[in-house]
């Protein structure tokens, strides 16, 4: 889109790094487009635990709370390889902070820069004990809120 935020999409990424491995591979050579998916599950799980040790799985089992996706949209660009290096960039681009959240992706292959997926999903709270959907305790709350520079950007996007 534009080299002013060093080629991603939006402004202070959190980025995941991963290695395809062996297991990813499909029968024609390049990773199963099911692992994409499951790669912004790692991603988004290790931005959670990036915040510093209140965010944890205890920390969710305490406030009786987690987060379920309740829609994907993807977009699949390109392809990697075994051995290709990707980084898994995720911002939350949208919250009420009180139910529902949504974060976006971009995966960078990382030996020449081309996006190869986005995604969106879109998100809610609820209560672990019961499944129902749950307003968002103040560690969720502070989690799944937009940064200042990332509402900055989307404003202009459309």
């Amino acid at each position: 889109m534009t080299d002013k935020w060093n080629d991603w999409d939006l402004p202070e990424p959190y980025v995941h790094r991963i290695t395809v491995s062996e297991k990813d591979i499909d029968s024609f050579g390049h990773a199963n487009n099911a692992r994409y998916l499951e790669w912004a599950d790692e991603a988004a799980w290790t931005h959670w635990f990036s915040k510093g040790d209140a965010y944890s799985m205890e920390a969710c089992a305490k406030d009786d709370r987690g987060i379920a996706i309740i829609r994907t949209e993807a977009d699949y660009l390109g392809h990697v390889r075994l051995g290709d290096e990707i980084d898994c960039a995720v911002w939350i681009s949208q919250s009420d902070r009180r139910l529902r959240a949504e974060r976006r992706y971009q995966f960078r292959r990382v030996g020449d820069g081309a996006t190869v997926f986005r995604a969106l999903t879109k998100v809610v709270c609820f209560q672990l004990s019961t499944g129902r959907p749950a307003r968002m305790t103040p560690i969720f709350s502070d989690h799944y809120s937009v940064l200042p520079s990332v509402a900055a950007a989307l404003v202009t996007e459309s």
